[in-house]
Order: structure tokens, then C-alpha cells, then sequence
């Protein structure tokens, strides 16, 4: 039975109106208004209305009145709602809609709530002013159609709210918005929306934090369906060598630790288990009330031992242990001879089923990999192709890795010829890291896909409607650059150049950046999520902002676009002074970008 189904409709009726603004601040809500419509729940020419509007503020009241609209006369729909926008290929859509399950479900909405009594007030009022507007039907009917052109009718300016074919759309994460007063934007945990939990992130993964359940020592914090403790959700995101998950683990860019040290949050000790690895030695971690200074110089952040194993502890015979790290790893990079590769998990099935590893060029089945390696015994992949050194079969012995049953049906083992087509592309935009795959467009030329708004230039529908086939920058740079720059030139001559002649060159360092930076670190405006960052830096830049001026001519010269790129990474090492790890990577990736600027334009030294 649904468990929506134990709630009555009265609770979801209060649920969904206390939600409303929430849910109308989605990004992207098209599938969203889809499923409703799908669903009968709200009328195709308001759905018709939204999708033809670009500005990113008159979508949000837009959808704001729909659901106004549908509180008011779908009320009695309100339980077929909740169940068609919890559908798992929705909310894996939607961050908003995950967390408002999860509050759902798990109590930490309270219907017992009792709304301000000014909320009646506001109530009369509104009949007021409904009233007046009956007796005048010619104002109400022009205010309507002034709203509809304004959105239709609206230049395109310099914001990045607007989503036009010369501007970027900014890469995918998660929206934890808010009202909020100038100067509180990082006090967010006194928004009521985050009395019981905190939107978390660790590396590449996302979760929610359960604030009670901290305080306890459990496990508190929720991820694809499963709970950890932070140590776990710092593994499981990728960070398991800073082995500090109070500095790891982040709420909106702040690291938890932070919030702990300031009486935000409360902690109480955990006593993890010892994990079993099957490349490295046991560890056993302790985790008791480690020092959560970020710059603390004497390393007490934890307190780790490092054991042997336990002579009961059960082994396989390659030495692996049976409770392993790697079960909660995705991606094993591989190597097979001197062909090296990226093994992803979800599309693993067989040998010769389902196109698994991703190379530099290709996505390929094990057997497909091990014919790239000049070994043509097909027999032998499962001991050929190394993850750490060690054969495969470690991996598949251990069920990290499941081979599929003969008689498997699923889409890897028997596949159609789209799904064929579909295992030769990424499932995730090469630029923002996201999977939203509905979105995706697949060059013709190499594994790589990108969402249109992600690649430079922005991929119209027109083009998507050709026929023909369509290469990404990165493809058109590389054929170009057969015959690019054969001469050597200083760095001067190349600052100078018109940039107009080079808008390739410079599109494509663009998007080599983005996806360099696979935690998007660099991609948004630090002054929406950086507390006092505007005090600091007095000219902010990022990925985004250079990507804008770019699309819109607002540069004239190659050096210019060079400077806005360098004043990143110079704002990065001026505000992150005491913070080795940012500062670390600011300058990672400005010496990626000179290298890469000197290979494009084929500058001598």
C-alpha cells in the first residue's frame, strides 16, 4: 500500500499549502507541469503559458499561481498530486520533491501546525479585492494580458536569469531558496524550512541531514534511499581520504564543522565499525569529538588507528575482504596492457553486454576493451583487465560487480536498437555533471553529451530538428586545430588577436574548464553562497559570468577573455588565504588553464 495512503486528505492538503512556494521555485519544473498535465490536474493552456516563457522570475510566479489555481478548484485531487509528482522518475528529477517526500514520510512535517491568525486577515482582504476587480472585468482582463506579453515580449539583457541562445544555462544543483533579508543570505538555519533537517553534500553525492538523529550519534543522513552516518556519507561521496567528514561534508558551501563550532548543530559521538577494503588494509576509525577548527595545524580533526585484520575476519582467495568500501563506489578506473579506462558499475552486465567502460574515445564492452589492448582471448577479460592492479574477478567474486544471468531481459542484456544507440554517449552532460538524461544531446562524433544551455554555443532546436549530423566544440576544435596555428607565436601576439577570429578557441577552453571543474567550485557567483565574499572581493568573476560576456561580444580581444579567467582563480587565492584545500585548487586550475591556453594557441615559451 502507498503510504500516502495513511494520510488523510485534510494533512495533504495542509502540506501542499504550506509547500507551494517551495515547489514554485524549481528549476527547470517542465517535466513537473507535464505529469500534471498528464494526470488531468491542470488544464493545457496553462501548462502551453509556462513553457513559453524564458524568464527564469516569471516562470517561478507562473507556477506559483498554477498551484494556487490547483489548491483552490483540484482539492479533491490532492492525494492523485502528491502520488504522480512522487513517482521516482520525477523526484530523481527534482531535489525540491525528494526532500518534501522525505519530510512527508519520515514525520518531520508537523500537521498539527497552526497558521498565524493574520493569514484570515490576508484572506478577507483578498475578497476585497476580488470583489473590486468583478465590478471592473476590463482591468482584470488587462492586467492578465499584460502579464502574458510581458514575459513574451521581454529583451534580452546581460542577467543570467535569462535563458536566451547567447547566454548559458547555469549548471544543475540543487536550489535550497528561501526568502531571506540583505545581509542573512547564509543564515539558513533558522529558515523553518531546515528546523529538522539541512541539504548536504559530499563530493559528487547529495543528501539530507536529520538534525535530531545527529545529535543522537545515528545515522542521520539520507542518499538514494539509503542512511549513513557522515563517515559513511563522506565514503560514499568520494572524500574518504580527507577522512574529516566535518570539513568534507557541506551545507551550502559551509562545512558542517562550522555550524557545529558556532552551536548550529549538535553532534555526539560516533563509533564506526571497522570497514573492510579489498585493495587497502583494515582501518578502524573512532570518531569522538574530534576539533572542528578548519584550520587547525595539529591534525586532532580525528583520531584514527589503523589495525590488522582479525584472524576470524573471512577473505576470498585473492585476498579481498567481503565488506567493502568499493560496493559504494560507482566508477573503477581500469586498465588493460597500456589502454586505461573508467569501468562504470550501472552499466556493467557481461563480457560482452553492456558497453561499461569508458576509454578516451570510446564506450566499451570488457571484451570490446580487451580487443583495444591487442589481446584477442576473450576468455581471459575478467583476468586481464586490472582495477588497483588486481584482476577483475576480485571485483566480481566480492558481487561488487554482478555478472548477468544468460536469460536476462533487462535493457543492457537484451537491448533495442535506440538503447545501442544510447550506450555509445555519457549519461550525463560532459559540463555539469548531470544526469538529467531527457535533456541530453549526443555528439554524433564522440561519447560525449551535453545539455543545450551547457554547450558553447548553445545547442537551438533547430538544430536538434537537422538531420544531419552534430559534432560538439570539442570534436570541431580538434578537426580544426589539424591546420590551426602550424607556426609558433609569443604570448603577446596571441593577447592581442581579435577575438573574433578565435571564438572557437575560447568557447572550447570554456568548456574544457567546466569540466575540469567536476564540483562546479567555479561555475556560480561566489556571492550567493560565500558569507562576506562582496566584503573581500570587490570584482567577483566566474565560469558563468565569463561564459555571458562571451555570448554577448562583450569582449574584444583574446586578452581579455585571458584576464576575466585569471581574475578567478586570483579572487579564489585572495579569499581562500587560510584555506589550503580551495586554495589548493584555485591554483590547480589555473595552471591547467595556461597549459591549455598554450597548446590551443601554440604559444612558445
Amino acid at each position: 500500500m502507498d503510504p500516502l495512503d495513511f494520510l488523510e486528505p485534510k494533512q495533504l492538503l495542509l502540506f501542499f499549502h504550506c509547500s507551494k512556494t517551495e515547489l514554485s521555485l524549481m528549476d527547470n519544473p517542465h517535466a513537473f507541469l507535464s505529469q500534471l498535465r498528464d494526470h488531468n490536474l491542470i488544464p493545457d493552456d496553462r501548462y502551453q503559458r509556462v513553457s513559453r516563457m524564458r524568464n527564469k522570475e516569471n516562470i517561478k510566479k507562473a507556477l506559483y499561481e498554477i498551484l494556487d489555481w490547483l489548491e483552490r478548484e483540484r482539492s479533491e485531487h490532492i492525494q492523485l498530486f502528491w502520488g504522480c509528482v512522487f513517482r521516482d522518475s520525477i523526484i530523481s528529477i527534482y531535489p525540491t520533491l525528494r526532500r518534501l517526500r522525505t519530510s512527508l514520510m519520515d514525520g518531520s512535517f508537523e500537521f498539527n501546525i497552526r497558521l498565524p491568525e493574520k493569514l484570515e486577515a490576508d484572506n478577507r482582504k483578498k475578497k476585497d479585492l476580488s470583489e473590486e476587480e468583478e465590478s471592473s472585468p476590463r482591468k482584470k482582463m488587462t492586467l492578465r494580458s499584460r502579464s502574458v506579453c510581458d514575459d513574451e515580449e521581454t529583451e534580452p539583457g546581460p542577467s543570467s536569469h535569462v535563458h536566451t541562445p547567447g547566454q548559458k544555462k547555469k549548471p544543475k544543483k540543487i536550489s535550497y531558496s528561501s526568502p531571506m533579508r540583505k545581509g542573512e543570505q547564509n543564515d539558513f538555519w533558522n529558515w523553518p524550512l531546515y528546523k529538522s533537517q539541512l541539504p548536504v553534500t559530499c563530493g559528487n553525492q547529495e543528501g539530507s541531514l536529520t538534525r535530531e538523529r545527529l545529535a543522537k550519534g545515528e545515522k542521520c543522513i539520507l542518499s538514494q534511499k539509503q542512511w549513513f552516518t557522515p563517515s559513511e556519507f563522506e565514503e560514499f561521496g568520494g572524500k574518504r581520504s580527507s577522512r574529516n567528514w566535518k570539513t568534507s561534508i557541506r551545507c551550502m558551501g559551509i562545512p558542517l564543522g562550522k555550524l557545529i563550532k558556532e552551536g548550529h548543530l549538535k553532534t555526539a559521538s560516533y563509533q564506526r565499525k571497522a570497514r573492510r577494503f579489498l585493495f587497502s588494509s583494515v582501518i578502524t576509525v573512532h570518531e569522538g569529538e574530534e576539533n572542528i577548527d578548519d584550520e587547525d595545524e595539529d591534525g586532532e580533526d580525528q583520531e584514527e588507528e589503523v589495525s590488522s585484520c582479525n584472524e576470524n575476519d573471512s577473505t576470498d582467495e585473492n585476498g579481498g575482504i567481503e565488506e567493502s568500501a568499493e560496493r559504494n563506489k560507482k566508477v573503477f578506473k581500469v586498465t588493460c596492457g597500456d589502454v586505461t579506462g573508467t569501468l562504470h558499475k550501472k552499466r556493467f552486465a557481461s563480457g560482452t553486454c553492456g558497453k561499461s567502460i569508458r576509454t578516451e574515445c570510446d564506450w566499451l564492452t570488457p571484451v570490446e576493451f580487451l580487443k583495444a589492448s591487442s589481446n584477442d582471448s576473450e576468455s581471459t577479460w575478467k583476468k586481464n583487465i586490472k582495477v588497483d592492479g588486481r584482476p577483475l574477478t576480485v571485483l566480481i567474486e566480492s558481487k561488487v560487480l554482478r555478472i548477468h544471468s544468460l536469460l536476462c531481459s533487462c535493457r543492457l542484456c537484451s537491448p533495442t536498437d535506440q538503447d545501442l544507440e544510447d550506450q555509445q554517449n555519457d549519461d550525463e552532460c560532459f559540463v555539469c555533471k548531470n544526469e538529467d538524461e531527457s535533456n541530453l544531446v549526443e555528439c554524433d562524433l564522440c561519447p560525449r553529451s551535453f545539455h543545450q544551455e551547457c554547450h558553447l554555443p548553445h545547442i537551438d532546436d533547430a538544430t536538434l530538428r537537422d538531420e544531419g549530423k552534430w559534432l560538439c566544440t570539442f570534436c570541431v576544435f580538434k578537426r580544426a586545430q589539424k591546420w590551426h596555428y602550424c607556426d609558433e607565436r609569443k604570448m603577446e601576439e596571441a593577447v592581442t588577436r581579435h577575438i573574433s577570429q578565435h571564438k572557437l578557441d575560447c568557447q572550447y577552453l570554456l568548456l574544457f574548464l567546466h569540466s575540469a571543474d567536476e564540483e562546479q567550485t567555479f561555475a556560480l557567483d561566489p556571492t550567493l553562497y560565500l558569507k562576506n565574499y562582496s566584503a573581500i572581493i570587490k570584482t567577483p568573476m566566474w565560469f558563468g559570468k565569463v561564459t555571458d560576456k562571451l555570448q554577448m561580444k562583450q569582449y574584444q580581444t583574446v586578452g581579455e577573455f585571458m584576464s576575466d579567467i585569471q581574475l578567478i582563480f586570483t579572487n579564489c587565492a585572495t579569499y581562500n588565504k587560510g584555506n589550503a584545500e580551495f586554495l589548493a585548487k584555485g591554483q590547480q586550475m589555473k595552471e591547467l588553464f595556461h597549459e591549455e591556453f598554450k597548446k590551443v594557441f601554440n604559444i612558445c615559451e
